[in-house]
């Protein structure tokens, strides 16, 4: 199949490529390579894919409409995912204005791109974070959702009522698949693991926020998320009388709190860890858990890699990649 992965030189969106090329698709990749991580790991990813046999990368924004349009007109995908997006709960508080042109402007874009040239399927990435603080545990999808505490949020519970919208007006199949705490080797260097990595390697102190309680994540495998999204590319929604559109959660329905991460780290760097205590910050939620007994029942989606193998791998690729 032709398929056209946005985020091409992102964490997920890379590994997705490389998935897709091992079993024979055409991959289109595309990026806009911006810097709001080092773009050297995002070139370093593009490396593994560039010259393999059915892969394209083209450097584009989604923000261009004209482009994009004429990217997916000439290369005619079978099926879309997108994973392009400003991310980071944090940085929307500093710099909502960048989340405004990549999650709004640029998947508005895409999805006018999709209405003039339909996919057979749209898949693209939404987050845990669109259920805010919500106390009911575990996040299930007929939760409201409609109580999102940070900006980053907000644009990405926007992109599932933009993408359900279109699907309605226009019939093309649209899956959204909120994403719970994705980690390991090659991941994104703004996430708490891989910082809190670097930091103990170079004896600098770590920032915990859990003075008012422990935070707890539902840390996902980047090979568990990657089995989950390959089978949600392969079972579009067909409305049965509604729009043809879904929603999944994929998480690893197994929270864990931020200082076992911390204590798996130090295991395998061989260090101890200097810890800093602070209380919660505005747009951070205390815990996510993610229910996936949809995902489970329809994709046969069947997380299976612990955070502790999941660190250890991560661990033993960033040593080799920054020569730790």
């Amino acid at each position: 199949m032709r398929i056209l992965v946005t985020g091409g030189a992102g964490f997920i969106g890379a590994a997705l490529s490389e998935s897709l090329l091992d079993d024979g698709h055409a991959v289109a990749g595309v990026d806009n390579l911006n810097d709001y991580y080092d773009p050297a790991l995002k070139r370093a990813r593009l490396e593994r894919l560039e010259g393999r046999e059915g892969f394209a990368f083209h450097r584009l924004d989604l923000a261009d409409a004209e482009a994009l349009t004429a990217l997916i007109a000439d290369f005619q995908p079978e099926i879309v995912v997108n994973l392009a997006a400003q991310a980071g709960v944090r940085y929307s508080l500093v710099n909502p204005r960048a989340y405004v042109q990549s999650n709004l402007v640029g998947f508005a874009n895409l999805l006018e791109a999709c209405r003039a040239h339909p996919p057979a399927h749209l898949v693209y990435a939404s987050s845990s974070s669109v259920y805010g603080a919500s106390r009911r545990i575990p996040f299930a999808l007929d939760d409201p959702a409609d109580q999102p505490v940070s900006f980053y949020a907000a644009t990405k519970r926007a992109n599932e009522h933009m993408a359900y919208c279109y699907s309605h007006l226009y019939g093309f199949p649209a899956t959204g698949l909120r994403l719970f705490t994705v980690y390991g080797p090659r991941g994104r260097p703004d996430m708490a693991y891989f910082d809190f990595t670097r930091r103990i390697l170079a004896g600098e102190p770590l920032t915990l926020f859990d003075a008012d309680g422990e935070p707890r994540r539902d840390f996902t495998y980047i090979d568990d998320i990657l089995a989950g999204i390959r089978a949600v590319m392969e079972r579009p929604p067909k409305g049965d009388g509604g729009a043809p559109h879904r929603l999944f959660n994929l998480g690893n329905d197994s929270p864990a709190g931020v200082r076992e991460m911390v204590s798996l780290l130090e295991r395998f760097l061989g260090r101890e860890a200097e810890i800093v205590s602070k209380p919660l910050p505005p747009g951070d939620v205390p815990e996510t858990w993610a229910d996936i007994s949809d995902a489970c029942r329809e994709l046969d989606y069947d997380p299976s890699t612990s955070l502790e193998q999941g660190l250890e791998r991560f661990v033993a690729w960033y040593r080799e990649f920054y020569n730790g």
